[in-house]
C-alpha cells in the first residue's frame, strides 16, 4: 500500500537555528489556527523550562494539512545532551528538514543530527534559514553543507539534496537566495510534498507500531505515541504489547488519537504511515512494539547512545530537610526517577547499596540538570553529588569518553582560553577565523576535562565566547586531571546570617548569601580567595554596649552575593561537597557537616 495523502517529516538543526520558529510559521500559514495572531511564539515549546531557556528539550509532533495532504511534523531538540530524543524520532519519519543558519553555517550539532539522519537512510531537504540576517552568506554556507554531507559519507542520492532559502521569523521561503519578504512558505510545503517520500507498507500484514514517545494525560493516563509500520488498527481493538524483554501482553486501548495542529483528535482507525497516540496501555514503555495479538511480531528495539555522565541523587539529609519540599522520602525519589527513565531513553537509573541514594546517568550536565530542575519545581527535595564521567573497562584497558570541543572566542581572549585548557589535557585539532575579530578553536578533550569548564570559559571571555561540544567516542584513559584548587567559606554554626558578620567575611572571598539568610554548620556560604577551606561564623552579632548606636549597621556596605543556579552549582561542587536542592533554594554543603569529622577525614587522606 502507498499513501500519497500523508508525509512524515522531522525538523533537525543545531540549537537556535530556528526549527521551532519555522514550525510556528508552518502552523500559521496552513490555516490550522482560526486566528494566527493569537498563537504566540514557539508554541511547540510548551514546557516552562523550554520557554525560559529558549531551547527545545522534548521532541513533539504536530500536523498540518496542505493541498489535501496531512504533513506530520516532529520538532526535535538541537542540543547534544538531548540527542536521545533525536535518535528515536528519526525512526518515525520518512524525511527530514535540515535547518542551517545562513550566517553561522553548519555547527557541531548540525553534524550530529545530520549524521543520525543519513544513518537512518533519510534524504534531507536543506533549508538555509535567517536569510534576512545581516551577514548572511548563502553560497559559502551551501558549500559548507555539501562538504559536511561528503564528510559524513552520504550516498549519491543523499548528496542530491534540494536547497531552500527562508526567514522563519518572517514566514517566507524561496527556491532562490533572493527572498521576497512579501512571500510565504508555499515553496517549503511544495518541496516537502515533492521530495519527502510517502509512506508505504503492507496494510494486510500483522499490526506493528513502534512506541517512540510517552506522554501523560490527567484524564486518560499514560499515552503511547508511535507510527503504524504495518497493518491497521481500529478504536477499541484488542492489541498485544511486545516488551523489550520478550514478554507479550494483551490489552485493549481505551482511545485512539491523531493530531491536527496542537490538538489531539479522536480517530476511528489508522493505517500505514499514520502517527498515532494510544491511551489505556498502562505498562507500555519506549521501544515496545504494539502488534497483532494473534500473530505478534516485534520490531527491533530502539538503539540509543550510552550515557557518559553519572551522579548520585539522595534524600536530603541537611538540618533544613523537609522544610520546603512536598516529596522528601526515598520512596518518592525512587518512583519519580524510575518514571523518568521510562520516557527518557538516554537516561539510566540504578539502585545503590544505600537504600536512600540512587545513581542517575545521562548524556551530559544539561541533560541531568534539566531533570533535577523539573523535580525541584514539582516539589522534590534531594541532595546530589559532583558529576562523574563513566569509564569503561575493556580488553584494551580503561577507556574514557572524549568530546570534540568547538569554541568561538574574541581574538583578545584566545591566549587566556588556551591556558584554561592546558591543565585539562585538551589537544587542539584546528584553528581558524569565525568572523570579524573572532577565532574558532577546535579541541579533542576528555569528558572529565570538560566538567566545570563552561563557567570558567564564560568568565574568561566576559560572556562573549560561544561553546559547543559533541561526543567523539572512547579513547584510552589519559591519567588523572588535577582538580583546580578552590577553597570554600564554610559556616561554623547554625543560625541567620547578619550584615555585621558578612561584612567581615566578604574580605575573605566571594559570598553566596546575603543578610538574613538561614545557614547551618557545614554549609558553603562563599568561595575563599585562597585554595583552602576556611570556617567562618556568619551569624555573629555586634556586642551590645552602653555606647551602642541603634543605627550601627547602617554604615555597612556589602557586595551583592553571587547566587548559584542549579547548573552552576553542579559545575561548581567539589568531590567532598553536595548540592542541596529544594523547591526554593539551591545550596552547596560539605558532604560531612561536622567540622571535627571533616578534619579527621582530611588528615586520614593526607596521611
Amino acid at each position: 500500500m502507498q499513501r500519497h495523502d500523508i508525509r512524515n517529516i522531522a525538523i533537525i538543526a543545531h540549537v537556535d537555528h530556528g526549527k521551532t520558529t519555522l514550525v510556528d510559521g508552518m502552523l500559521k500559514q496552513s490555516g490550522t489556527f482560526r486566528d494566527p495572531s493569537q498563537m504566540g511564539e514557539r508554541v511547540m515549546d510548551s514546557n516552562d523550562l523550554e520557554r525560559e531557556r529558549g531551547i527545545t528539550i522534548l521532541a513533539k509532533n504536530t500536523a498540518v494539512t496542505y493541498r489535501d495532504v496531512l504533513i506530520n511534523i516532529v520538532d526535535t531538540p538541537g542540543h547534544a545532551d538531548f540527542g536521545g530524543e533525536v535518535e528515536r524520532i528519526l525512526s518515525m519519519v520518512d524525511g527530514a528538514l535540515l535547518i542551517v543558519d545562513a550566517h553561522e553555517g553548519p555547527m557541531p550539532q548540525t553534524r550530529y543530527v545530520l549524521q543520525k539522519a543519513l544513518q537512518a537512510g533519510l534524504r534531507p531537504i536543506v533549508v538555509l534559514n535567517k536569510m534576512d540576517r545581516e551577514g548572511a552568506r548563502p553560497e559559502e554556507v551551501h558549500e559548507a553543507v555539501l562538504e559536511l554531507f561528503i564528510d559524513l559519507e552520504a550516498t549519491d542520492e543523499q548528496l542530491e539534496f534540494p536547497v531552500l532559502y527562508a526567514s522563519a521569523k518572517a514566514g517566507v521561503a524561496s527556491t532562490t537566495p533572493e527572498l521576497n519578504m512579501e512571500g510565504n512558505l508555499e515553496p517549503l510545503f511544495d518541496a516537502i510534498l515533492e521530495y519527502c517520500p510517502h509512506p508505504s507498507g503492507d496494510e494486510t500484514g500483522p499490526l506493528q507500531i513502534l512506541v517512540t514517545t510517552l506522554d501523560h494525560d490527567e484524564y486518560v493516563g499514560r499515552l503511547a505515541v508511535g507510527r503504524v509500520r504495518q497493518g491497521s488498527i481500529k478504536a477499541g481493538q484488542m492489541v498485544a504489547v511486545a516488551h523489550a524483554d520478550g514478554d507479550v501482553e494483551k490489552v485493549r486501548p481505551s482511545k485512539l488519537f491523531g493530531r491536527i495542529g496542537l490538538k489531539r483528535t479522536e480517530l476511528e482507525s489508522a493505517t500505514i504511515g499514520d502517527i498515532i497516540t494510544l491511551a489505556g496501555l498502562a505498562s507500555v514503555t519506549i521501544g515496545d512494539t504494539i502488534t497483532d495479538p494473534e500473530n505478534p511480531q516485534a520490531l527491533p528495539p530502539l538503539k540509543v547512545d550510552e550515557p557518559t555522565l553519572t551522579i548520585l541523587v539522595g534524600v536530603n539529609t541537611s538540618p533544613f530537610a523537609g522544610q520546603e519540599g512536598q516529596y522528601v522520602t526515598s520512596r518518592h525519589l525512587r518512583e519519580r526517577l524510575y518514571r523518568e527513565q521510562e520516557r527518557n531513553v538516554a537516561l539510566r537509573v540504578e539502585d545503590t547499596e544505600d537504600a536512600e541514594v540512587f545513581r542517575v546517568s545521562g548524556r551530559g550536565e544539561l541533560h541531568i540538570g534539566i531533570l533535577l530542575e523539573e523535580m525541584r519545581r514539582e516539589g522534590y527535595e534531594m541532595e546530589v553529588s559532583k558529576p562523574e564521567v563513566i569509564l569503561r573497562e575493556t580488553e584494551q584497558g580503561l577507556m574514557e569518553p572524549m568530546e570534540r570541543l568547538f569554541l568561538d572566542v574574541p581574538d583578545e581572549y584566545v591566549g587566556a582560553v588556551m591556558e584554561l585548557l592546558g591543565p585539562r589535557k585538551a589537544t587542539m585539532t584546528a584553528m581558524g577565523q569565525a568572523g570579524p575579530n573572532q577565532t574558532r578553536l577546535e579541541f579533542v578533550i576528555s569528558a572529565r576535562g570538560l566538567l566545570g569548564f563552561r563557567s570558567s570559559f564564560i568568565n574568561q571571555t566576559r560572556g562573549y565566547g560561544i561553546m559547543n561540544h559533541l561526543f567523539e567516542g572512547y579513547e584510552r584513559y589519559s591519567g588523572a586531571i588535577e582538580e583546580m584548587p578552590r577553597g570554600a567559606l564554610v559556616a561554623i554554626e547554625t543560625g541567620t546570617a547578619t550584615s555585621y558578620a558578612l561584612d567581615n567575611a566578604q574580605e575573605r572571598g566571594v559570598l553566596f548569601i546575603g543578610p538574613s539568610t538561614p545557614v547551618y554548620a557545614g554549609m558553603v556560604v562563599g568561595e575563599n580567595s585562597r585554595p583552602t577551606d576556611l570556617e567562618i561564623n556568619v551569624c555573629k552579632k555586634k556586642h551590645v554596649t552602653n555606647m551602642r548606636n541603634a543605627n550601627a549597621e547602617e554604615g555597612i556596605r556589602l557586595t551583592p552575593p553571587r547566587t548559584l543556579t542549579l547548573d552552576q552549582a553542579l559545575e561548581y561542587v567539589k568531590s567532598d561537597e553536595l548540592v542541596e536542592i529544594t523547591p526554593k533554594n539551591i545550596r552547596v554543603r560539605k558532604a560531612t557537616l561536622d567540622p571535627h569529622q571533616r578534619k579527621r577525614e582530611r588528615n586520614s587522606r593526607q596521611g
